[in-house]
């Protein structure tokens, strides 16, 4: 099941959720139309699964990026290049389930909404709590209002992935990491 979420999610990815058909979830899924609906019931709950497992995997990717040892600027440094890694190339063109999420069915879609703002409030917690790490060990200095860098880079890290579609290279992307990374002094 793993593995046909896995398709399910670089489908929706690429597509978007109104792009993609059941149809094109039996393809990719290697499943029969029949067994889509009775183990996910509809295209959303298909979609809600994938989503559930992409944040998943995402989430342990990033916490191993990130590790456990450095300062504050150093972990929020690899949590940035981590999105970078994922901004450019092929992963870049295929584009994030949850920025595509949030900018086609969000708004539509409460369940989904929840999930993604969800989604959203964990990356940015995560990278508060990077910047307050940056205050206590001085890496970051303490006039750096936790809470707005945060949010600035969430917002960052969420436009790359948009731009990331378009081709982006790797370069681009650090170069803007880069920028980000001074704002912090």
């Amino acid at each position: 099941m793993d593995i046909a979420l896995d398709r399910a999610v670089r489908v929706f990815s690429e597509r978007g959720y109104h792009g993609t058909s059941i149809t094109d979830l039996t393809h990719v899924m290697n499943l029969a139309q029949g067994s889509i609906y009775k183990a996910f019931k509809d295209k959303q709950g298909v979609f809600l699964a994938a989503f559930q497992r992409y944040r998943s995997i995402r989430t342990e990717k990033l916490r191993k990026a990130i590790g456990d040892s450095g300062s504050g600027l150093e972990r929020l440094r690899r949590a940035l290049g981590f999105y970078v890694e994922s901004a450019h190339g092929e992963e870049g063109r295929q584009g994030c389930l949850v920025v595509g999420s949030a900018a086609e069915i969000s708004t539509f879609d409460l369940e989904v909404a929840r999930h993604i703002t969800t989604a959203l409030e964990r990356n940015e917690a995560l990278l508060t709590d990077l910047v307050r790490q940056g205050h206590n060990d001085g890496s970051i200095p303490s006039h750096v209002d936790s809470e707005t860098s945060a949010r600035m880079m969430l917002c960052l890290v969420q436009g790359m992935r948009v731009v990331g579609k378009t081709g982006r290279s790797r370069d681009d992307m650090q170069a803007v990491v880069d920028i980000a990374i001074k704002s912090l002094h």
